[in-house]
């Protein structure tokens, strides 16, 4: 690596920790890259380069994780959309379920005595949410199925 590219990548992780730390706060890619000393637009191709998702798509993802911790204690869907930093409950909805795969209600009503069981360092790996895959559209499972009962 060259030195530009270590200063840069340096940049760039002091926009991930300020993500981290102020994810609860209305912040704008714009915002997080006057951190990284970068325009918007090569921040984020830089950040989408190192990291392997856009700076808006990671702060989601930690807000996410905050709200699983948040649920798994029993707060409310709504008061965990807040205290993470959401301002719309339907798209931190939608954004929790596009995630982990469940949405937050069903997610915060099934039993989490496992994660309460394990070490603080592993629970925090094993619950780390990670984007669902994406399912298949209809059209092609019904040409899958077509195909395969031909």
């Amino acid at each position: 690596m060259t030195p530009l590219e270590l200063e840069n990548l340096a940049h760039l992780r002091r926009a991930r920790d300020y993500i981290d730390r102020e994810f609860a706060r209305p912040l704008d890619v714009a915002e997080i890259a006057q951190r990284a000393l970068m325009s918007t637009a090569h921040f984020s191709r830089s950040f989408k380069a190192a990291y392997g998702e856009t700076p808006y798509s990671y702060l989601m993802t930690r807000r996410i994780e905050r709200a699983m911790k948040l649920l798994r204690a029993g707060v409310s869907v709504t008061d965990a959309c807040m205290a993470v930093g959401a301002t719309s409950l339907g798209s931190f909805s939608a954004r929790f379920s596009e995630i982990t795969g469940e949405t937050p209600s069903a997610y915060r009503a099934r039993s989490h005595s496992a994660v309460e069981e394990m070490p603080s360092y592993l629970a925090f790996q094993t619950t780390r949410p990670s984007r669902a895959p994406s399912s298949p559209a209809p059209s092609r499972i019904r040409e899958a199925l077509q195909t395969t009962s031909s």
